[in-house]
């Protein structure tokens, strides 16, 4: 298997949060047309904005959390040369669970059922994680 294949998901997902912040660019030119920002806090306080605003934009702080592990562990499997079936299915579906929790967070945004698209994603990482520590304690390895 190539190696390189980890940076399909890796990219789709810097991809995801790109366009997360397109959505938001928009949402906030909308909710300022409508005169629905309160303009004297908007600089300091997201509460001077309306909750379609602040739904995308707490999404966006959540590509900054789990993601950046995701990112880490990916290229830690890519230099360790550990991509493997395992590694790259766990990787797609670590991405899918982020479009998923995106998709909840921003239209629906019920918590219970964003919190288990968020786990799902949270368990492929932690097979990812699984995977790259063993190949870095793998006895032949440390040769």
């Amino acid at each position: 298997m190539n190696r390189n294949q980890i940076f399909g998901p890796l990219f789709v997902q810097v991809l995801l949060t790109l366009t997360i912040y397109v959505f938001l660019v928009f949402a906030k030119i909308r909710a300022m047309k409508t005169g629905q920002v309160d303009l004297k806090r908007r600089a300091l306080h997201d509460d001077a904005w309306p909750e379609s605003v602040m739904k995308i934009n707490n999404n966006i702080r959540n590509q900054f959390e789990l993601p950046v592990l995701f990112y880490a562990i990916s290229i830690a499997l890519w230099a360790l040369e550990a991509v493997g079936v395992v590694a790259l299915a766990a990787a797609w579906l670590f991405v899918a669970s982020r479009i998923v929790h995106v998709y909840i967070h921003i239209v629906p945004n019920v918590v219970p059922v964003r919190r288990r698209a968020f786990t799902f994603g949270w368990v492929m990482v932690v097979v990812m994680a699984v995977l790259a520590v063993w190949e870095l304690l793998n006895p032949t390895n440390l040769l």
